[in-house]
């Protein structure tokens, strides 16, 4: 099969080179998915740039989400057969023409997407799920602040969260990704470049939860604008991992502060949680109301400019490739 490889081990986009690998086989309790689309997400760049090594027994070929048919069902799978059409997270190998997967962490494609649809979907639908309303316990009439707003988690929290019943406040940089926040459902979308994101959260009303990806920049943006008993979820620290706390303002105000990876969690939790996902989540896949938009597709052999693409910032929305 074809694979992704970084050249040296860890470098700039352009070590990213075609190889050939042999092909993975199904083990117990292992389907083998023909990769039709692949997701490209923040962790590939870091683990291209040596910073995010895969996790004991994972794959060290780059790719976390993938979508495309079971070619091969591993010994004690039940719920599988050859020609299913999947999604599903993985701890690396989704930059490949094969990919063996954990047969309880595959998910049904919806009989209305296509596999690059689908494949935006497993590794950031699962953050969503598990930072916002899991470790963040949004409800239902409650208000959700995202950073990062038009970036391919967010375009996924606003409209999970709105789907959910919750407002949502967006920040991102720019008009165009202003409007395109508000496009995907965000009650108020904030420009960080312009407007006064304190105040203007403020006069929101405050928020009860915010899924943080910043870090350190936000930091005292977050403690300032959340709500008595407020939960503060840091999933990404791209503007650095060290902030200022204030520790009396967060004991006078209730405020939850926790953090989380989705990789590096033991097979039975990511099932657990993929299985919950398909319980709650996947409804709002399957009728529409969560359909996060793919700004741009990519060639397999063209991961480097991918990666390029993500770099850059300016999309609105996801970046996959295409087997």
């Amino acid at each position: 099969m074809r694979v992704i490889e970084i050249a040296g081990g860890a470098g700039p986009a352009e070590a990213l080179t075609l190889a050939e690998h042999p092909d993975p086989v199904a083990g117990e309790g292992q389907i083998r998915i023909r990769i039709r689309a692949a997701g490209v997400n923040r962790p590939d760049l870091m683990q291209r740039l040596g910073h995010y090594p895969p996790p004991p027994g994972a794959s060290p070929i780059l790719g976390l989400e993938v979508a495309g048919e079971i070619d091969q069902v591993g010994p004690g799978v039940s719920r599988w057969a050859i020609g299913d059409r999947v999604c599903a997270l993985l701890g690396g190998g989704g930059y490949a023409e094969l990919a063996v997967v954990d047969a309880r962490h595959a998910l049904p494609v919806p009989a209305d997407l296509d596999f690059i649809q689908a494949a935006a979907l497993p590794e950031t639908v699962c953050t969503v799920f598990a930072n916002v309303f899991e470790a963040g316990a949004l409800q239902h009439g409650e208000t959700f602040l995202i950073h990062g707003g038009t970036s391919g988690i967010g375009v996924t929290a606003i409209q999970m969260a709105k789907a959910a019943g919750a407002r949502v406040i967006a920040t991102s940089r720019g008009p165009e990704k202003t409007a395109a926040a508000l496009a995907l459902g965000a009650d108020l979308s904030l420009d960080a470049g312009t407007d006064d994101l304190e105040a203007s959260i403020l006069a929101f009303g405050g928020v009860d939860v915010v899924l943080d990806m910043l870090g350190a920049d936000y930091a005292a943006l977050n403690q300032a604008v959340l709500k008595s008993m407020g939960r503060w979820v840091v999933i990404a620290t791209q503007t650095g991992s060290r902030a200022e706390v204030d520790l009396l303002r967060l004991m006078l105000k209730r405020i939850t502060l926790t953090g989380s990876t989705l990789r590096a969690r033991p097979a039975d939790e990511k099932a657990r949680l993929i299985a919950e996902v398909e319980r709650t989540a996947w409804p709002w896949i399957i009728s529409g109301r969560v359909r996060p938009p793919v700004q741009a597709t990519f060639p397999l052999e063209q991961a480097s400019a991918a990666h390029l693409a993500l770099e850059a910032g300016g999309h609105v929305g996801k970046i996959v490739l295409t087997t």
